[in-house]
């Protein structure tokens, strides 16, 4: 039905800068909008940022400043910039889209199988 791949994780210095990128495909009607989560070892899943369609975004407190979310709506792609990256920000880092399918009235929750990000001297 709907597929989410995120790329771009990896292995980066204290300070430095990665990009993830997540495209959704399928059957897709319409998305309302699309995030980002993460997930460190013995931690619950928490919020990292979320853009509308319309570009409205909002951010964890712990990444303003730092990460930007963009999105290209055409593409059915989101992208996290972040940067200044520290060691707490290690994770799972997890895309996450309100999508209606083409044969559906109603949006729900979909969600990639995530990529990890590794910050680390």
């Amino acid at each position: 039905q709907v597929q989410l791949v995120e790329s771009g994780g990896g292995l980066v210095q204290p300070g430095g800068s990665l990009r993830l990128s997540c495209v959704a495909s399928g059957s897709i009607g319409s998305i309302n909008a699309m995030g980002w989560y993460r997930q460190s070892p013995g931690k619950g899943r928490e919020f990292v940022a979320r853009i509308t369609t319309i570009g409205s975004t909002n951010y964890d407190d712990s990444v303003k400043g730092r990460f930007t979310i963009s999105g290209d709506n055409a593409k059915n792609t989101v992208y996290l910039q972040m940067n200044s990256l520290k060691p707490e920000d290690t994770a799972v880092y997890y895309c996450n889209a309100g999508i209606r399918l083409a044969y559906r009235n109603s949006y729900r929750d979909y969600w990639g199988q995530g990529t990890q990000v590794t910050v680390s001297s």
